[in-house]
């Protein structure tokens, strides 16, 4: 008898929403609460946590309704076989305009285009709702309706352009792969992440944002004052417009060996008025690459995708597997979008793992930036970031645990004294 594939695939992911949405629930409570936790009493204003709570249940709330369409609407499409039949249905258009139907390249294209449209117009009410109300009802929201469908488009026409190649050689990969099939996808996996990660922020960022130098002066003096103690390779010192869109703030870096950048947003630098500040959030991102915590998750991410290939491989011609989602053929695409439903619990539990690293980094970037002398100036720092966008100040310990890939700010603070006493 055939195992039922699509049968278990679909209980569990019916599963996980039932325990995810426990989670979630968990964490609304905590969002109600009226007061805040005891270590952020005297520290965040009533105004702010009055502030996050309305923004944070708006966000829960609209969190329960995406999450319930969205287990539907997946469900229902393995369910009732509506994959196979979209697949035919690509295929059926291609002799329409011309196109050979037994070509998988183009056929897989065609199918892709439709999951675009498809996904656009599912996700579009979605989108519109979380920006043009909650985020505008919060005062987060800067962008208008006429530069929000200008990114959608731009965004569809990247993927116009970057798809059709990339999908070309992950199937001609699989068809001329033989034995060593798995290193071979890897091996083009790693070399197009290398690619992107290069011209992303070159050429396609710039596409959304304006990056512009950070002009000169004490903030900067400082900053590479900093990196240049710590031999970090600093090239390049941009600030993103991010406020043209959104009041949200962050900074990041970037770069391969001798050509690092980083990028402060507008928003941070508006929001922190005390400069050192700034700093000390570097320090903490600085703190990540002296640690190597960039490279380890690259390893880390670069491991795993070899090991999903390594699967892929063993049942990519499984005819039973195929069969039960409804397929009398086996395209290449469609057997990497099964083998993926078919891992979901080793994704979530390699998720939650990730998260657990994640979390012990940023732990060891904050230490790292004390031990420096930043400890006076990144714990309001941080407290600064999370009133500034409305972060939860309250958070179930389960939830968090589950997925957060940073920790509260409450665990933060508490590590930061820590260490700031053991460096005294």
């Amino acid at each position: 008898m055939a195992i039922p594939y699509m049968e278990t695939v679909v209980g569990f992911m019916i599963v996980m929403y039932v325990f995810e949405t426990y989670l979630d629930t968990r964490q609304h409570t905590a969002l109600k609460l009226p007061t805040l936790p005891k270590t952020l009493v005297g520290v965040i204003s009533q105004e702010k946590f009055e502030k996050s709570r309305a923004y944070s249940l708006d966000k829960s709330h609209f969190h329960f309704v995406h999450e319930f369409v969205t287990i539907l609407m997946d469900s229902a499409m393995l369910f009732f076989g509506i994959l196979p039949w979209f697949w035919k249905l690509s295929g059926g258009f291609l002799p329409m305009v011309g196109l050979d139907p037994e070509n998988e390249i183009l056929h897989t294209l065609s199918f892709l285009a439709g999951v675009m449209i498809w996904s656009q117009i599912t996700d579009l009410p979605f989108s519109l709702y979380s920006t043009f109300v909650i985020e505008t009802r919060h005062g987060f929201n800067k962008q208008t309706i006429w530069m929000f469908f200008r990114d959608m488009v731009k965004g569809i026409l990247l993927s116009v352009v970057l798809a059709p190649p990339i999908v070309a050689a992950i199937i001609v990969i699989v068809q001329k792969g033989g034995p060593y099939l798995a290193i071979y996808l890897w091996a083009f996996m790693f070399i197009l992440s290398l690619v992107m990660m290069t011209i992303y922020p070159v050429l396609i960022a710039p596409l959304f944002n304006k990056f512009t130098p950070l002009p000169d002066g004490d903030l900067r003096e400082k900053i590479e004052k900093l990196a240049s103690s710590l031999k970090f390779p600093l090239t390049k010192l941009f600030v993103v417009d991010g406020s043209t869109r959104s009041s949200h703030s962050n900074a990041y870096m970037y770069g391969f060996f001798k050509n690092k950048r980083i990028v402060l947003y507008d928003t941070l630098i508006q929001q922190c008025k005390n400069e050192d500040e700034i700093v000390a959030v570097i320090a903490h991102e600085l703190g990540h690459w002296k640690l190597n915590h960039t490279t380890y998750s690259f390893i880390a991410v670069q491991i795993l995708t070899l090991l999903q290939f390594g699967g892929y491989t063993l049942v990519r011609n499984s005819t039973d597997l195929f069969r039960s989602f409804g397929f009398d053929t086996q395209p290449v695409l469609i057997g990497l979008i099964i083998f993926q439903h078919t891992v979901i619990p080793l994704q979530h539990l390699v998720s939650f793992g990730l998260n657990l690293v994640s979390r012990a980094f940023e732990f060891q970037a904050d230490a790292f930036a004390v031990k420096l002398g930043y400890a006076k100036d990144l714990r309001p720092a941080l407290v600064k970031l999370q009133e500034e966008n409305l972060s939860a100040m309250n958070t179930d310990p389960l939830y968090s645990a589950y997925h957060y890939s940073h920790p509260p700010l409450v665990e933060r603070l508490r590590a930061i004294d820590g260490q700031d006493k053991k460096t005294d």
